[in-house]
């Protein structure tokens, strides 16, 4: 099981990577950049406090795929990314944009929680 160390450690990496995935695609506004990096902080965060606080081991099971080594802890945290900034983009600074451009920022925050947590921590 990881420590809060390791997971304040691992939110706030995917914050960084997914604030500068966002910004480099597009350059859209600080909204929308700090929005991707908050559900990328807090997805993560939210969804390793669950684990922790059900104790649950058997989620950091790496598939035994030498290039991408994912856990169900890994899926858990670009899911509930994904969530948050869903909820984060289409009631905030994109709300009055298509679906399809709330989704495509909310797929960049996730997959960069996703990556973080399969190869950084």
């Amino acid at each position: 099981m990881i420590g809060w160390g390791q997971i304040v450690y691992g939110a706030v990496l995917s914050a960084v990577v997914a604030a500068v995935l966002i910004a480099i695609t597009r350059g859209r506004s600080r909204a929308v950049v700090a929005t991707g990096a908050l559900a990328a902080a807090v997805g993560p965060l939210a969804w390793n406090a669950i684990l922790r606080a059900a104790h649950g081991d058997q989620f950091f099971t790496d598939a035994p795929v030498i290039f991408f080594p994912v856990s169900w802890q890994d899926t858990g945290s670009g899911v509930f990314t994904l969530a948050a900034a869903s909820l984060g983009y289409g009631l905030g600074p994109l709300a009055a944009q298509p679906t399809r451009t709330s989704i495509r920022y909310a797929l960049l925050a996730a997959v960069a929680a996703l990556l973080v947590d399969v190869y950084l921590y």
